[in-house]
């Protein structure tokens, strides 16, 4: 097949000392053999043997720099200015593909519309053996992106024609960044295609951001809810903030009991001021606060 009839892909990978896991990034971009492919790493000065790594692919990569940023964000944004394919996407540099990602990627998406393409992840323990998957079609017939944020992001591509409409991230967040982009293509009317496909692996390990700094995160939740007028997921965010220890107690006892299918009643027995609320998002802003 002539080159021409694969549409321009381009992978940003922002890091910064993460030379444990940055090589099964970049070989998982790299072995997906797509003929098309504009690969961009930004890196924020690490000081681990990552560059050392970087330097050993770097005839694969379409440009790379090691330098001091503002964060994840601004990384990501200078990467995607510099950015000339026709489908974006950007991939950690702890998170990988799944082999035939791009591939398949690139056979759903029209760039010449404004669309995202949205698929499943499977979720892997640091030295745990066990690891499990997401079920997007499910999710995304349940929430409201301004709900939860059910996208994942290493899943998620969309065309430079979305990329261009919604704006850049917003680099004054630092977790929730994607969720905000992702919220506001959704507000200004860009569809997305839900796929089931598995489109790569997301690390979860004891360095990983969102496990780190869980205050900062709440509070830039906190920030979207306001922002987005969730009163109402705002005011179970700051209730389970007091009483997630007493809940995640009384889950735990469920479970132990057999009684996961009684456990939304059970909470909201013994915690009425979230009588009125939907469990769906209880149980969801709860899982959040990981």
């Amino acid at each position: 097949m002539a080159m021409l009839s694969y549409p321009k892909i381009t992978v940003v990978t922002p890091s910064y000392n993460q030379g444990q896991f940055i090589e099964d990034t970049i070989l998982s971009v790299i072995m997906q053999g797509y003929p098309n492919l504009e690969y961009i790493i930004l890196d924020g000065g690490s000081t681990d043997n990552t560059i050392e790594i970087i330097k050993k692919y770097e005839q694969h990569i379409s440009f790379w720099q090691s330098a001091p940023d503002e964060g994840q964000g601004d990384a990501i944004n200078k990467g995607f200015k510099k950015a000339t394919g026709d489908i974006l996407c950007w991939l950690n540099s702890d998170d990988f593909f799944m082999p035939g990602t791009l591939n398949f990627v690139a056979q759903m998406l029209n760039c010449n519309e404004e669309k995202i393409i949205a698929g499943n992840c499977f979720h892997f323990k640091e030295n745990d053996a066990h690891s499990y998957g997401s079920n997007l079609i499910a999710a995304q017939a349940t929430y409201d992106i301004t709900d939860f944020d059910f996208y994942i992001q290493p899943s998620t591509f969309w065309t430079k024609k979305a990329w261009e409409k919604t704006g850049t991230l917003n680099p004054e967040l630092h977790y929730c960044l994607d969720w905000d982009w992702f919220i506001r293509a959704n507000q200004l009317g860009i569809k997305t295609i839900f796929t089931n496909k598995y489109l790569s692996g997301y690390r979860l390990h004891e360095a990983h951001k969102s496990l780190t700094g869980a205050n900062k995160r709440i509070l830039e939740m906190q920030n979207i809810y306001r922002q987005y007028n969730k009163k109402d997921n705002l005011d179970v965010l700051n209730y389970l903030l007091l009483k997630k220890k007493k809940i995640n107690k009384v889950l735990s006892i469920c479970t132990s009991l057999g009684l996961q299918k009684q456990e939304h009643i059970i909470v909201k027995l013994l915690f009425p001021t979230l009588i009125k609320y939907r469990w769906r998002n209880i149980s969801q802003i709860l899982y959040s606060l990981y």
